[in-house]
């Protein structure tokens, strides 16, 4: 169950944001309630310590610190100016304006300026949600910093969160996906004719999460490790474990079809396979290797002080056997070649576990063994001396690159906001500001805040309803009603990432639910709520349309590029590897490739959205990122293929690999330049494949055959899924590229 929790939330990053926002309002409620403070004041300190504790997002604890820090002074003069200004509805409203803006361009200085101008609007629009007075503000005053305190105790003492403790945990969920992920493979051996398309879904869905937790690995590698030669081989391993994991995926596919799958089954939904069916013979390989899938995924999970004794060797060393040739079973090739993925997955696994718990017992080994540790040991030797010679060359880098486009359509937006929001209501306008704030924050094109503004539209209208239900059940029971605010704050920062109509169904309710604590709720005020939640999210979305637009199909040519230019730069300096080039830091350039893809993916939401009108137009959409997603895989393929040339005495470089790359990347940069200009005059190659490009006998050397296949297999597919992208995208095909 532990296990499954982890999967489901990767390094328990939700799970310990719902706890630490709720122990940090509960706390507060308490010594507040102990000071015997008014109902408003209670909801202002509930309200100043969920801010300061989501907003405050930095990594280290230090940096945690002072943003708090430099979070409280931001909030008490936030409301005093909120007291001031409640009045001077001219001066306020124009304020208002003004604090949005620089709340919305504070995203130029990264975190701290993001949290900081978090606080500034929010704790603002607290003064107006209590109607906060001058009178008051000695009393609000005290609230604000016992909720900040309160904020800092659930931080640094009761809930403390390290980059070394999350790092563990996401590396714990990795573990737990991978093993998933062999759990829904061993399904697809099994699955019969009717069954097939559910778990094809599974394993596309299984294997999009593995991806998602080794990015999210990835970024919290250089504050979670102790140096940055242990972060490169950690992320190392990751990406071996991850690529081994996903070519047994892509091979079992192919064993259970007559033909070799397209590597696109995979990666597009609704694809199927070539010949779906069962496997050809249900034979004793068959049987093996429903037994050595089990076997992997039970290896995986186990901790290494559980990974011990005989029987366990015997299982990892068979597994690890697979590698040698004469240790496979009789089956079929395609049969044979899961086999063969087994045993590279099973020393993704063994390097994995190396490198995340230690080294293990050695007693047992085989010589298959052996040599897998003994490769492993002199990749391990290879990274440390890379990042010596590196870290000599390492420079400063900045990576803070804001906009004032969004602070600008943001302030408009909110202008607008407030002018119909007032005629709404006098008294409530600020709802319509707030959901118009809210729709800009991380959006950065018009299509993206229209589905965002939906999806809150759709919250609130549901989350209404049920806080009709809640304030006629809790009536002036003030503390179940704070019970319920706590729980619906926990579901609110629990469901945040996963579904935005969820967040705002739980924080409509929550609404409700305060507004009954300060005796002004009424069904008038639930409607007027809606009202001024649609308001928002229209003012928002045509302040994007209006306002220096960028609009969803530049956001996403602009994306297009950029990954089309890291696909062709990590294609180029695999091979030129391969080929027998000099070394390059190629893992780093494949994770660019997947995080410039993972932000083209989540631009693309806005075409690909259920509700679209334009069907051809999001299915276009679903089979281009599918095609990138299968060239990236292909990418890291080639990279981690081509970062073992040094270590491994197997693989031999070729340097006719070079000129076999050279039309995969003239057409990566063809296809990225007609994107980039569709008046250029750019146009892909076609010609034989890969393979045919070589002089015969480079696939049969007995030296590094498998190996120098595999390779060309990867080139390939790339090749197809690049020429692939042509069509959709819109590129002519020129003459036949003759062979060199």
């Amino acid at each position: 169950m532990w296990d499954r929790l982890a999967a489901s939330d990767p390094g328990l990053l939700r799970l310990t944001a719902g706890l630490r926002t709720v122990t940090a309002i509960a706390l507060t409620l308490a010594v507040l309630a102990v000071l015997r403070v008014p109902v408003p004041h209670l909801v202002a300190g509930a309200m100043a310590a969920m801010v300061s504790t989501f907003a405050v997002r930095e990594q280290q604890r230090s940096k945690q610190a002072v943003t708090l820090a430099l979070g409280l002074p931001v909030a008490l003069v936030s409301v005093s100016l909120g007291a001031l200004l409640n009045q001077q509805v001219v001066v306020g409203d124009l304020f208002f304006v003004l604090l949005i803006f620089c709340a919305v361009y504070g995203r130029r200085f990264g975190d701290r300026g993001t949290a900081l101008g978090l606080i500034g609007f929010q704790v603002y629009f607290l003064s107006l949600f209590v109607h906060a007075t001058t009178s008051a503000l000695p009393a609000l005053f005290g609230v604000i910093c016992v909720a900040f305190a309160c904020s800092a105790a659930a931080r640094f003492v009761l809930l403390p969160q390290t980059p070394t403790g999350t790092l563990d945990r996401l590396r714990r969920a990795f573990r737990a996906r991978l093993a998933q992920l062999l759990a829904v493979q061993t399904e697809l051996l099994d699955a019969g004719p009717d069954d097939v398309e559910k778990v094809l879904d599974d394993l596309r869905t299984a294997t999009a999460r593995l991806h998602e937790t080794a990015l999210m690995i990835q970024g919290r590698l250089e504050d979670g490790t102790s140096d940055e030669a242990v972060a490169r081989l950690l992320q190392r391993r990751i990406a071996d474990a991850e690529i081994a994991a996903e070519r047994l995926g892509l091979l079992l596919l192919t064993a259970r079809s007559a033909e070799r799958t397209d590597t696109l089954t995979l990666h597009l939904p609704g694809a199927t396979l070539p010949s779906g069916g069962e496997l050809p013979v249900r034979d004793e390989a068959t049987a093996a290797l429903r037994r050595d899938l089990q076997a992997l995924r039970l290896l995986m999970l186990r901790p290494l002080g559980e990974a011990r004794g005989t029987a366990l060797a015997q299982v990892r060393n068979r597994l690890l056997g697979y590698r040698e040739e004469e240790n496979l079973p009789k089956a079929s090739s395609a049969v044979q070649d899961v086999f063969r993925g087994l045993g590279e997955a099973a020393r993704a696994a063994l390097g994995l576990r190396t490198a995340l718990d230690g080294p293990p017992d050695e007693s047992d080994d085989t010589p298959a063994t052996t040599r897998s540790r003994e490769e492993l040991d002199a990749e391990d030797a290879a990274i440390e001396a890379r990042e010596e010679s590196e870290a000599q060359e390492a420079g400063p880098t900045g990576l803070k690159r804001p906009t004032t486009r969004a602070a600008v359509q943001g302030a408009v937006g909110s202008a607008l906001a407030i002018a119909g929001g007032e005629l709404l209501s006098s008294q409530r306008w600020y709802w319509a500001v707030l959901t118009c704030w809210i729709v800009f924050l991380n959006t950065a094109s018009t299509g993206e805040i229209l589905v965002k503004g939906y999806r809150r539209l759709v919250g609130t209208v549901l989350g209404v309803v049920a806080g009709i239900g809640l304030a006629g059940l809790v009536g002036h029971h003030t503390w179940t009603a704070f019970a319920l605010v706590l729980v619906f704050v926990f579901a609110m920062f629990y469901t945040a990432p996963l579904s935005y109509t969820l967040m705002s169904f739980f924080v409509t309710a929550m609404l409700g639910l305060l507004y009954t604590l300060l005796n002004t709720y009424s069904m008038a005020v639930l409607v007027l709520r809606v009202e001024e939640t649609a308001l928002g999210a229209a003012c928002g979305v045509i302040a994007a349309a209006l306002v220096l637009p960028i609009h969803t199909d530049r956001r996403t040519n602009e994306l297009l590029v950029t990954v089309l230019e890291r696909l062709a730069g990590v294609t180029r300096a695999a091979v030129d590897q391969l080929s027998g080039g000099s070394g390059a830091d190629l893992v780093e350039q494949a994770r660019d490739l997947d995080q410039a893809l993972a932000d083209l993916r989540a631009a693309t939401q806005p075409l690909t959205h259920p509700v679209t009108p334009l069907r051809s137009r999001r299915d276009t959409a679903r089979y281009v990122v599918a095609l990138l997603e299968t060239c990236a895989y292909h990418g890291r393929s080639l990279a981690a293929t081509a970062e073992l040339l040094p270590t491994h005495p197997a693989i031999a470089a070729d340097p006719r690999l070079r000129g076999a790359c050279a039309r995969i990347v003239h057409n990566i940069e063809a296809i990225a330049a007609h994107v980039e200009n569709p008046r250029a005059a750019s146009e892909i190659e076609r010609g034989s494949s890969i393979a045919s490009m070589l002089e015969p006998g480079t696939l049969r050397t007995p030296r590094y055959g498998r190996v120098t296949d595999r390779v060309l297999r990867h080139l390939q597919r790339l090749d197809e899924a690049v020429t692939g992208l042509a069509r959709p995208l819109g590129v002519a095909a020129g003459a036949d590229r003759p062979k060199r």
